[in-house]
């Protein structure tokens, strides 16, 4: 694009300063009062001049063309003169007037068009502009001035600071002025993904942690501690755990949030090119401070050339006003959010669309928005009676000679079109064509800040817009007392014009087409459509989690009815003189480590672990955790539900075969139906080149001089040369490393798939526009074919076919001529609808339904060769039934089939391949395998939804497909129900109308059948409807659902699953953003489920047990003790031995279990089964849970019960039988637990090891520290070690053992595939 100053004119008339010198030879009396370094301001009514006087002000051109127009004009006319003049000194009430200086500023009145400060502040730089010397001492009067006030261009230096004080009201339509500021103030273009605001951030944050059980249950504990008499050690023993947990909880969110900002930052950063309107002023011609110094300098060079010279510098100066555009521009950069509503954003190629829009103007890539044409001097005359008779005043429309006025380009294709992609918004992969309307497409850039767009309330409907869009009368800046009337009279008229849906772009679409694009921004942020399509994002906790939550909830009444009992068999007396109840409370804080206060610490750093295992697995590269609190639930996912552009294919077409009746080409063959092209369209040597029609012959060499070779290789020219005219592709060039090569476009890609394998066999579509079309040899370079286009019947979902009239040139290539050339109907439909159409055949049928069985997208082609007479016949019927105002449709479609659609010449069958990600199929079949049923969801046809189910193994080979499609009665929708009860191993094919219907009628029925279904394909979805169902799947079967997709129009349904997944597309990152886990591939899903969610889940069921047994096996200890020592409620471990237990001691060993595996990569891929048995919860079930508390009360009575019976019990904490007690039972209770995690432990890693290893030293090197609560003296006796040892292997053998045997009898899956 040109650089901004390439917009302003080069040549334009020089500013005042130049003007000047001319004033003085042409009025001398003007000269000598020369105007103040400013626009002169109101005199006082001392200071007025005479009447006389200050007509020798007004520019001389108007008032020699007066004294021409008087001669034409009665006495009544010149007393209209007088009170003009007259009121150019007295009117004082005007607060709208255009001087001959400058247009929209208020310099020359006093009252200012915004407030007093902005008017000063308006004042002061004007004092020290250059624009202060254009000052044209004319005001228009009152009576002519404009009632409105001008509304003030946008991003002026002086005003891009300014906000509307008024927000607008959101269920209101809204006025938009293009390119200025609002009336109102609109929501600013940000997306933002992030769950919290730093005012909400601490409390939902809190809110979430608090509303577990687990950690409400510690704050109540640690809050008791305030009380007196239930205070047991340091407050801090209590406090400052839990604010360990909560604080390493948020710290998570804080990051994960953090991180999220950083992205949405990211994509709101996004640079946009935008228009920068500035009022253009009368005197230069562009836009203020612009003026051109060679211009100047050629003037006053010029100043003593004569008196008529000067005259034709006025000239120009008035020409250029009058033609000049009502602002200039330029371009800058501003980040996406940074746009706003009104602001004019320019689009080229392959760019995202960062707002609502509508479409202004549409051009080509060479050209720029404008032409600017060099200012031409006028041809001297020696007077302005020609140049008036000329059109000199004459309107925009017809500029005059020497017009420096700024006019839109209108190059070759610059037809107003442009095409968009939509799958990032709505799934569909066709491109959509969007239509600028007319009365913009042909409005001057320089003149959009007279538009007007009105637009509805923001609205979540993708498929539907209503508007108008409003050109506001010109301005007028010039004052002519004589025509000024009759001028303004005329221009008063307001224009508009219609909008919809085709004249809009929405956020995350994405244009398509070889062109850029003027668009003004009407819906910003959360009020796009894509914003509203989306659900608000929610904090998601993991299946495991709640699963903790309620075994903890166990635990407390464990807790509190193990209170109750001791105070129970100390028949509730009063135990140094504190009451039963108050005795039950301090019990009941001695055994709150059955609770595991660190359960959740251990959790969330476990999730961290798996986190960073999953972003640094090189074999998925680029995945990202997004939200690390629910990697478990990655183990347990039932359900998966994908899109399917971009997610499951590439949306990439590419023609894989075609069959013409007697034989069929793919792959390799294809080469043989470019050798037949080859021989059909290039001359024979030593011949002119002609023009092809389908009536040439069709010459094979000598070499295939068989019958049946001609006659295939005549059915392939034909074929290959319908499906080379059959389309709405057109060609563009693009130059790409400095090459030009040549795209196509079309609203659907199947179209372009076609028309690059027809350049591929050898005939490139050259040319193509609304009239002709031109076709060329790719061996030869010659013009091959060329036709007339007579009409052209586009594809539609209803009719599911695309036909066109064509008419063949004939002849050598440089006379070639239409006349008596021959008229040709060619048509290109789905298999269901062409049947009818071409002749009776015998191949038909079971060759597209081979093609459908491969999973490609079938198309089938016939051609009709017409009269003269009979293409006239149907033109003028066509014609009549197109006027018809009822069934305007059926009756065009009758006369279509009357005369076209029948009999077809059929020609062949094509199939085009829509790719599929890498591995996908592979992929599906491990998903499902692993007992995750698969639901696609697309926004794309039906037709297409079932290809691609098919192409992918979504639909096994041979299963039946039950399509439910554009059902409207409930009656129907009941039947359908009926049969899937009793076919339960079908697919479900339903689109989204009749999905609606059911959802509405027999929501409960539907998805209480759909969820047993192995497969269901939903087409036609929106995006709403995704997340529909998705929550419906998730509340109706309490089970995980995971939902996958790569567009904008996902959102909403990864945002409502259990798991949502994303994938970075090639169009946009929204989904990638909003989702829990970021992969680049959809084959990259199997690993992160099957691999990297079932070790998450299995580590994390094995760690919470190991932590609740390690709080359980401490409060048995402290159960027995208690028990012993006559129920007082006094602490067995105190203060450090306590902390240290759950902390130094244990936390490494039991934390290092994170990295346990039962199986390899390899065998978890090969046996998704594995994957399967998670379902079922059986790795933390309640069945496990109750083994392991079973454990932990054992362990607990024996190792404290013998160390209590070894070596007694002792009265109180300074007792040496207490201590040497306690050194006996906490030395074991810390080994019993290394221990336990290496019987636990299935594959060994070197920092399993280690943490064991140096968590024992560590042990022992601490206990010399450890005097206060030990006897150091009794651990170094052979005493001691006995004791130990008797007590740990009592406490150890039997649990193992117990192992041992239940591996025997009953061995886990695991053991089985590896064959332990």
């Amino acid at each position: 694009m040109s650089a901004p100053h390439q917009y302003h004119q080069p040549n334009a008339p020089d500013d005042d300063s130049d003007l000047e010198l001319d004033l003085e030879e042409l009025d001398p009396l003007a000269s000598s009062s020369r105007a103040p370094p400013s626009p002169p301001r109101r005199q006082s009514k001392e200071d007025r001049k005479p009447f006389h006087e200050l007509g020798a002000r007004i520019p001389l051109r108007n008032l020699r063309v007066g004294r021409l127009r008087a001669s034409r004009r009665t006495a009544a006319s010149q007393e209209v003169e007088e009170d003009d003049l007259s009121g150019l000194i007295e009117d004082e009430g005007a607060t709208n007037r255009s001087s001959g200086g400058s247009f929209g500023q208020s310099g020359d009145d006093d009252v200012p068009l915004l407030p007093s400060s902005y008017g000063r502040r308006r004042r002061h730089e004007r004092a020290s502009s250059a624009l202060s010397r254009l000052g044209s001492t004319l005001r228009l009067p009152s009576f002519l001035s404009s009632g409105s006030r001008p509304t003030t261009p946008r991003d002026q230096p002086r005003e891009v600071d300014l906000e509307a004080e008024e927000e607008h009201d959101p269920t209101s339509q809204r006025t938009i002025s293009v390119g200025q500021l609002q009336i109102s103030r609109f929501p600013a273009n940000a997306v933002s993904n992030a769950k919290y605001t730093p005012w909400s951030f601490l409390p939902r944050t809190l809110y979430n942690e608090f509303s577990f059980f687990i950690n409400m249950y510690f704050l109540l504990v640690a809050l008791s501690q305030i009380i007196k008499p239930l205070r047991i050690g340091y407050l801090s023993t209590y406090i400052v755990p839990l604010a360990f947990v909560i604080s390493v909880t948020l710290g998570k969110e804080a990051l994960d949030d953090i991180a999220r900002r950083r992205r949405d930052a990211e994509a709101n950063s996004e640079g946009y090119t935008v228009l920068k309107f500035e009022e253009n002023s009368v005197g230069n011609g562009v836009a203020p401070g612009k003026s051109s110094d060679t211009k100047r300098k050629a003037k006053r060079a010029k100043r003593k050339s004569g008196r008529l010279t000067d005259i034709e510098d006025e000239e120009e100066r008035l020409s250029t006003t009058i033609g000049l555009a009502t602002a200039s521009f330029h371009e800058i950069i501003k980040p996406s959010r940074s746009l706003k509503v009104g602001d004019v954003v320019k689009l080229g190629k392959d760019q995202r669309v960062p707002a609502d829009m509508v479409i202004l103007k549409s051009y080509s890539q060479e050209s720029t928005p404008v032409e600017i044409t060099a200012a031409s001097v006028p041809d001297p005359s020696p007077t302005l009676v020609d140049d008036e008779a000329n059109g000199l005043l004459g309107s925009v429309e017809n500029p005059p000679k020497g017009d420096n006025s700024t006019k839109a380009s209108t190059p070759a294709g610059a037809s107003g079109e442009a095409f968009i992609r939509t799958d990032q918004l709505d799934g569909e992969t066709d491109w959509k064509l969007r239509l600028t309307s007319p009365l913009t497409q042909n409005l001057d850039v320089g003149e959009f800040t007279r538009l007007r767009v009105v637009a509805g309330k923001p609205d979540r409907k993708v498929n539907e817009f209503f508007g108008t869009v409003e050109l506001a009368p010109k301005r007028q800046r010039q004052y002519d007392p004589h025509d000024q009337q009759d001028r303004l009279t005329e221009s008063q008229a307001v224009h508009s014009a219609p909008l919809n849906i085709d004249n809009t772009v929405w956020a995350n679409t994405v244009l398509a087409s070889s062109c850029n694009v003027l668009a003004v921004v009407v819906y910003t942020g959360p009020q796009t459509r894509q914003a509203l399509s989306t659900s608000p994002s929610r904090s998601k906790t993991g299946l495991l989690e709640y699963e903790i939550n309620s075994l903890t909830k166990f635990l407390c009444i464990f807790t509190l009815s193990l209170s109750f009992i001791l105070v129970a068999l100390a028949r509730f007396r009063d135990i140094d003189g504190r009451h039963w109840y108050v005795s039950m409370f301090r019990f009941l804080i001695l055994f709150s480590t059955i609770v595991p206060v660190g359960l959740r610490v251990n959790l969330d750093m476990g999730k961290s672990v798996y986190a960073w295992f999953i972003e640094h697995d090189s074999s998925i590269p680029g995945t990202v955790v997004r939200t690390s609190t629910i990697p478990e639930d990655l183990g347990r996912i039932e359900y998966l539900l994908s899109d399917k552009t971009g997610t499951l294919t590439q949306n990439e077409m590419e023609m894989k075969k075609i069959h013409v009746g007697t034989v069929s080409y793919a792959n390799e063959a294809m080469d043989e139906v470019s050798s037949y092209v080859r021989q059909s369209f290039n001359p024979h040597s030593g011949e002119a080149p002609t023009l092809n029609t389908p009536s040439s012959i069709y010459t094979a060499p000598l070499t295939s001089a068989t019958r049946t070779r001609r006659e295939i290789g005549s059915r392939v020219r034909d074929v290959v040369l319908a499906l080379a005219i059959c389309h709405n592709v057109t060609p563009t060039a693009e130059e790409e490393n400095g090459e030009i090569v040549t795209t196509y476009q079309a609203s659907s890609p199947d179209e372009i798939a076609i028309v690059r394998w027809t350049e591929h066999v050898g005939l490139r579509l050259l040319q193509r526009d609304r009239e002709s079309m031109t076709l060329q040899s790719c061996d030869t370079g010659n013009i091959a074919v060329r036709v007339r286009i007579l009409n052209v019947f586009p594809f539609t979902s209803e009719g599911k076919r695309m036909g066109i009239v064509v008419k063949f040139y004939h002849g050598v290539e440089s006379s070639a001529t239409d006349e008596g050339g021959e008229i040709w109907f060619y048509q290109k439909g789905a298999d269901t609808v062409m049947t009818s159409i071409v002749a009776a055949n015998d191949w038909l049928e079971e060759e597209t339904a081979n093609m459908a069985r491969e999973g490609l997208r079938t198309l089938v082609v016939g051609r009709k060769k017409l009269s003269a007479q009979t293409y006239e016949e149907f033109s003028t019927k066509h014609a009549q039934a197109s006027l018809a105002l009822h069934n305007r449709d059926n009756a065009v479609a009758d006369v279509v089939k009357e005369y076209l659609e029948h009999d077809l010449e059929l020609l062949g069958v094509t199939g085009v391949e829509d790719k599929l990600q890498k591995d996908v199929k592979p992929s599906l079949e491990l998903l499902r395998n692993a007992g995750i049923k698969i639901w696609m969801l697309t926004g794309d046809k039906v037709e297409t939804a079932r290809c691609v189910a098919v192409s992918s193994k979504l639909v096994a080979r041979g299963q039946y497909v039950h399509t439910i499609a554009k059902m409207k009665r409930k009656d129907l929708a009941h039947d359908s129900l009926d049969f899937l009860r009793g076919k339960t191993d079908a697919c479900l094919l339903i689109d989204g109308e009749s999905l609606a219907l059911m959802l509405t009628h027999y929501r409960e029925q539907f998805i209480s059948i759909a969820v047993l279904l192995p497969a269901v394909v939903a087409c036609r979805c929106s995006p709403t409807q995704k997340a529909d169902i998705a929550k419906l799947i998730r509340e109706h079967t309490k089970k995980r659902v995971c939902c996958i997709g790569d567009g904008g129009n996902d959102v909403s349904m990864i945002q409502a699953a259990d798991v949502g997944v994303g994938i970075v597309g090639k169009e946009g990152r929204q989904a990638s953003l909003a989702a829990d886990f970021s992969i680049e591939q959809f084959c990259y899903l199997v690993k992160l489920l099957v691999w990297h969610g079932r070790n998450s889940y299995k580590r994390s069921a094995k760690l919470s047990q190991f932590v609740i047994h390690r709080g359980l096996i401490i409060s048995i200890c402290q159960t027995v003790y208690s028990i012993a020592s006559r129920f007082e409620p006094n602490a067995l471990y105190m203060d450090w031995l306590l902390v240290g237990y759950s902390t130094v001691y244990t936390m490494a060993p039991v934390f290092s279990l994170v990295l346990d595996r039962d199986v390899d990569e390899s065998v978890a891929n090969l046996y998704p089964e594995l994957y399967a048995e998670l379902k079922s919860g059986r790795s933390l079930s309640y069945k496990s849970f109750f083994i392991w508390v079973l454990v932990s009360v054992y362990q607990g009575t024996i190792i404290q019960g013998l160390s209590q019976l070894l070596v007694g019990v002792g009265t109180d904490a300074e007792d040496p039988v207490f201590k040497r007690m306690v050194s006996v039972s906490f030395t074991v209770l810390v080994m019993n637990e290394l221990i336990m995690v290496a019987m636990e432990v299935t594959t060994w890693h070197w920092i399993m090891i280690a943490s064991i290893v140096g968590t024992a030293g560590i042990y022992f090197g601490s206990v010399p520290f450890l005097q206060r609560y030990f006897m150091l003296e009794y651990l170094m006796s052979p005493g001691f070690w006995w004791r130990f040892a008797v007590v740990a292997a009592i406490s150890l053998i039997p649990p193992y053992a117990g192992k041992i045997l239940g591996r025997t009898l009953r061995p886990p899956s695991y053991r089985k595939v590896r064959g332990i």
